[in-house]
């Protein structure tokens, strides 16, 4: 196998799984036993007694993936357990064991032959507990996991508000073998290498690596350090080497800097080129241990009230959100369905992805790394605080930083979403945490994220962006107060760095109207796609016109659980997703964004499932980014056609239906070939359905 194939199979786990080196990384997904279970002070004394009760699963294994999807605050909030046999090898004698859980929700607990080998608090970032002392070798070993994902003050998120936190082993399992002297696994289950850049351009980059190193042996360890640059066809670009005596007293650090010129740039997704960094450890010339890491250089810049800059250029900051739930599956998901999120965001034309509210699975960031969407990555530090929570906020902000440190895709870390009260307290949580990042990441920006409009709000301005949540016409006043709100805060505060981080509306498919006004009453029932589609239609043109608001994020690109929440006829959902929660239809936002942000071409009729229509004289939309559409109605072409709010945005008025069926067919020409999009509308007259509809929707939509 070529150096470059694996390095490449070894890069999304950060960890060297060939057989050619002292390290490896087994999977542990396999051969669990599953079983809710009350809380046990003596969990291995409860577990013995479970015999008959267990059922098989494999990892990811999620027990909240129908329950907290389908009914409002009814769903299994506690403790389950899981076993697993293993016979560890005579041939691991001598070695470092770990166990590397990537995710567990919430609160876990490790057991190895009845012993306990670690805990850990919080449900979205790795930890690794060292079992070494425990197992015995040759024969079966008994692993026990308690998981409990019961709300506590103490553990961010401190609830279920905003979405909830599944309980499971939910993310892989990995038992890491390694000789006495290695890179360090236990440093917050982080990779062990560092890698940061300096004076980055076209011509030149600072390069340095910083690996630490463990000696487990008891006794000073004569050792080499190697550091090389591969380029992506795998070729050697610089190698550093070292000789180090390694003490066994505590993790030592050692660093390698590397002055590359005319370096390829890793620049979003027009380019999102990536070196690797291979970090060996040597032992009297033999590899003992071996870590890859990707690099991507490149220089981010933020300047207030002009924009985002990528590598000295100015770069759009289309962005969405994701919530990594699916219905059906939980959180417990494979790569299989992290592509196929990922797809759907690149399809869309997002350059930025916000990964919220919390830390995602580790092959999501190795994937924008490699596909060039730019990253905000944050810790679920939301909704509510409590007083209790200040240890584990830092503990699962260093988790995030130093376990996703090299992933040239992130450009900042999220630091708090919509806290408050107390004030004082919360502004000093948020200044300690930015303090957190700076420390072990001067390199990169830090935001906290507000709900209210103002700058002066006693908790903002505590990071280096500033992020604000705005939900016009749908929480508050009507959707053209962005434009005022906006314009207000470049004239007074022109020198803050401001991102709108959510915006937008709820959408249930099954809720249609062609009566719509200018804000919703979010607190009915009644929650019409039509209406988020023109709440996006009108402000991103408003955003699109105010480079002061550096980078923007939709709310959201996928619907998912609320499982405290009963909004818009469907139970423990929030129906803000560009997309269904099952991934199966895309709402006509998703198109919106599609033909304003995407190169591919995109001809799109509006309003297909709105077909049942309640005016006889209506309007037609087009979205259309290959040019002016011509619109047929019947097989007659529509005249007296409009732009709207954007250059990819058309309007018919004053279209009159037919009783009946109507075929709308939009057709466009575009490098010689012809695109085409049609869809069905029925009118049966006004009075059949318009009249009771048309009162109903005016209350609703807060006329």
């Amino acid at each position: 196998m070529k150096l470059h194939k694996i390095i490449g199979a070894c890069l999304l786990s950060g960890l060297c799984a060939t057989g050619a080196f002292s390290r490896e990384v087994i999977s542990f997904n396999d051969g669990w036993l599953f079983k809710k279970g009350p809380f046990a002070t003596d969990v291995m004394k409860a577990a013995a007694q479970w015999e008959s009760k267990w059922t098989e699963v494999t990892i990811p294994h999620t027990w909240n993936a129908q329950d907290m999807q389908v009914k409002t605050n009814s769903f299994y909030e506690g403790a389950a357990y899981y076993r697993k046999t293993y016979v560890i090898p005579e041939t691991m004698k001598g070695k470092r064991l770990f166990l590397r859980f990537e995710g567990v929700g919430t609160c876990t607990e490790v057991y190895v032959n009845g012993y306990l080998v670690g805990t850990h608090k919080g449900g979205y970032s790795a930890f690794v507990c060292e079992i070494g002392e425990q197992v015995k070798y040759g024969e079966s070993n008994e692993i026990v996991v308690k998981a409990d994902n019961t709300a506590r003050p103490d553990v961010i998120p401190v609830n279920h508000s905003l979405f909830g936190v599944y309980g499971g082993i939910y993310r892989p399992v990995s038992l890491v073998v390694t000789e006495p002297c290695h890179i360090a696994v236990e440093d917050y289950a982080s990779p062990g290498v560092y890698i940061t850049q300096k004076n980055v351009s076209k011509s030149a980059a600072e390069v340095n690596v910083k690996v630490k190193l463990d000696n487990a042996s008891l006794q000073p360890e004569t050792l080499e350090l190697e550091n090389a640059i591969y380029d992506a066809e795998g070729k050697l670009v610089k190698k550093h080497v070292r000789s180090l005596e390694l003490t066994p007293q505590g993790m030592q650090s050692y660093t390698a800097s590397f002055q590359l010129k005319r370096p390829h740039l890793w620049q979003g997704r027009k380019d999102p080129y990536l070196y690797k960094v291979v970090s060996r450890l040597k032992q009297e010339g033999r590899v003992i241990d071996e870590v890859v890491q990707p690099l991507g250089i490149r220089k981010y810049e933020i300047v207030a009230g002009k924009g985002f800059f990528l590598n000295g250029e100015k770069y759009p900051m289309y962005g969405v959100t994701r919530h990594q739930d699916w219905w059906g599956k939980g959180s417990a998901l494979t790569n299989q369905e992290h592509d196929a999120d990922l797809a759907m965001i690149m399809d869309i034309g997002a350059t930025t992805i916000r990964l919220a509210h919390y830390q995602q699975a580790e092959y999501m960031y190795a994937k924008c790394d490699s596909l060039g969407l730019i990253v905000w990555a944050e810790i679920p530090f939301v909704n509510r605080v409590t007083g209790q929570e200040w240890d584990n906020a830092h503990q699962q902000m260093r988790e995030l930083v130093r376990q996703n440190f090299n992933h040239p895709s992130i450009y900042i870390w999220g630091i708090h979403n919509e806290v408050y009260h107390p004030h004082g307290y919360t502004a000093a949580l948020t200044r300690s945490l930015h303090d957190v990042c700076k420390t072990d990441d001067p390199d990169r920006y830090t935001a906290a994220v507000n709900g209210y409009g103002h700058a002066e709000h006693p908790v903002n301005q505590n990071a280096d962006v500033q992020g604000m949540n705005r939900y016009f016409g749908w929480y508050e006043r009507k959707i053209q107060d962005i434009k005022p709100w906006v314009e207000g805060l470049e004239k007074n505060y022109p020198w803050q760095k401001l991102m709108l981080t959510e915006y937008g509306a709820d959408a249930n498919l099954e809720h249609q109207t062609e009566y719509l006004g200018d804000a919703l009453n979010w607190g009915k029932p009644f929650y019409p796609e039509t209406f988020q589609t023109k709440v996006h239609e009108y402000q991103w043109s408003v955003i699109a016109e105010h480079p002061y608001i550096i980078a923007s994020y939709l709310w959201n690109m996928f619907d998912f659980a609320v499982p405290m929440w009963e909004r818009g006829g469907v139970p423990a959902r929030n129906l803000k997703g560009m997309v269904t929660f099952d991934r199966k239809i895309k709402k006509d936002s998703y198109y919106w964004y599609k033909a304003n942000w995407s190169k591919e071409p995109v001809l799109y009729l509006t309003q297909r499932r709105n077909v049942d229509r309640e005016r006889k004289e209506t309007s037609v939309t087009v979205y259309s980014n290959i040019g002016t559409p011509v619109v047929y109605l019947n097989g007659k072409p529509l005249e007296g056609i409009r732009k709207g709010y954007t250059e990819v945005h058309y309007v018919f008025d004053k279209v009159t239906l037919v009783q009946g069926k109507n075929i709308l067919k939009a057709v466009v020409s575009y490098q010689g070939k012809e695109y085409v999009d049609e869809i069905e509308w029925n009118y049966t007259g006004e009075k059949n359905r318009g009249t009771v509809v048309h009162e109903n929707k005016k209350e609703h939509a807060g006329w």
